[in-house]
């Protein structure tokens, strides 16, 4: 059986015989964020499926490409669909993509998600930036053997989410008069969204916002040492006491609706790195 740093190895060969581009920024764009990618000037897109052991994204609005090109004058490269531990991959599978994107000189991960509110002082539509997370989904990608070339075994999590790169954002959102708010993301498994009493929980112990992605990817990059910024879009209430019905349409509607914000806030981000 191949061990991972020989697939990571043989995922960024392949990717390099199809760019120069060696970008030390990379994105990561969620639940119908795909068209962040329209801000990027790219100059190479690679199907998941060309690249030796990718997964290829099953959800409906995930595209399936990486991207390579340029963004607020950087170069950049894109994920255009991430993987869902929902899916039925492993997190070691799901987070592939970050260790690939490492190996090929990325240094700072920005990503981004739709997810729920919980908050009552947030609202549909609004962009947060991610100050901390909690990860309840019941597993953890860095499970297993740990090989030392990719990280340590008991990687610190203090400051997960870079605090330079936190005001950095505040500071971008100030001058772009982009209106954020701050808060703390919660990863479940899904991909039922919540009950009322779930949603009551949740925001007991200490989560702003519920979602199914990102604490993986970003528990990997901390791993190896990747700096990591977040940002969520906020597509639901998940408000206990007046609970609606919602679903994946809406959920990927109202995204839509809020991107522009998310792809300004992103692309002011990028330009001052």
């Amino acid at each position: 059986m191949e061990k991972l740093p020989q697939k990571i190895a043989e995922a960024a060969q392949a990717i390099r015989g199809k760019t120069d581009l060696a970008p030390e920024i990379g994105i990561i764009l969620g639940t119908g964020l795909g068209s962040l990618g329209d801000g990027i000037d790219v100059a190479t897109a690679v199907g998941y499926e060309h690249i030796p052991h990718f997964p290829v994204s099953t959800v409906e609005s995930h595209a399936g490409r990486l991207l390579f090109g340029w963004l607020g004058g950087k170069p950049v490269m894109a994920m255009q669909g991430r993987f869902h531990y929902y899916e039925g991959y492993s997190l070691t599978e799901v987070t592939f993509p970050v260790r690939v994107m490492k190996a090929l000189g990325m240094k700072i991960l920005i990503v981004s998600n739709a997810c729920g509110g919980m908050n009552p002082q947030f609202a549909r539509g609004d962009v947060m930036i991610i100050s901390d997370h909690i990860n309840f989904q019941g597993v953890n990608p860095l499970i297993g053997p740990n090989d030392d070339a990719l990280g340590p075994r008991f990687p610190d999590m203090c400051r997960c989410y870079d605090p330079e790169l936190i005001a950095l954002a505040e500071q971008v959102a100030l001058e772009r008069k982009i209106p954020v708010k701050k808060g703390v993301y919660v990863a479940v498994s899904g991909p039922n969204l919540e009950t009322a009493a779930e949603y009551r929980f949740l925001r007991i112990i200490g989560a702003d916002v519920v979602g199914m992605s990102t604490v993986p990817e970003v528990i990997v990059a901390r791993h190896q040492g990747t700096r990591v910024a977040g940002f969520s879009i906020i597509t639901d209430m998940g408000l206990p006491d007046a609970l609606r019905p919602t679903s994946h349409q809406e959920i990927v509607q109202v995204a839509g609706r809020a991107e522009p914000k998310l792809k300004n806030l992103i692309e002011g981000l990028v330009e001052r790195l």
